[in-house]
């Protein structure tokens, strides 16, 4: 048995289902009028997702739909400073919102044959393909933190939390990657 106390605290690293922590990554919210911004973002060359639950790559940054006039633009932080300017020059006359939330997000990949059995430990969505394709993203909850998912390839997630939730998910990820190594 996992002592999950210890779990909770240890910090995130690989493991036998597939799952580390990343660098810090820039996280912006931007709210807009998707189709008033569709043309400005794609003359900057910034992403910007159109489809719903559908993430966009464009460069180094990628924009995650989250609602109908929200999006997640995730980059390198090295480019961090680089993004506001760009969006205000990009957007100027447009109504928008952007907020730097790249202090409150922690970012965790899992990959591997066995990333869908451990997300679906604690995630109540479908993970198969015809329900969520490569690039999907959205909104959920993995037990009961809240979490942005998004699909990067078949067998590669990104899950974003709040950094407060860290230990939480971690320990959850430890705890399940245990039980699946027990399986195996």
């Amino acid at each position: 048995m996992v002592d999950m106390k210890a779990a909770r605290t240890r910090p995130a690293r690989a493991s036998a289902a597939g799952w580390r922590t990343l660098e810090p990554l820039s996280c912006w919210s931007l709210r807009v009028d998707l189709l008033a911004a569709a043309g400005p973002m794609s003359a900057a060359e910034l992403p910007l997702a159109i489809d719903s639950c559908r993430a966009a790559k464009r460069g180094e940054w990628s924009a995650l739909w989250l609602g109908p006039d929200e999006q997640l633009l995730v980059g390198p932080d090295p480019a961090h400073a680089q993004l506001a300017p760009r969006l205000a020059a990009a957007l100027d006359g447009i109504p928008h919102s952007l907020v730097d939330v790249s202090h409150r997000q922690s970012a965790i990949e899992l990959s591997g044959p066995g990333a869908t059995r451990l997300l679906a430990m604690g995630c109540p969505l479908d993970f198969g393909l015809g329900v969520a394709p490569v690039g999907f993203c959205t909104r959920t909850v993995y037990a009961k933190a809240e979490v942005v998912l998004w699909r990067q390839d078949e067998q590669r997630f990104q899950l974003q939390a709040w950094r407060s939730f860290l230990p939480y998910v971690s320990g959850l990820l430890a705890l399940g990657s245990h039980e699946l190594a027990a399986d195996n």
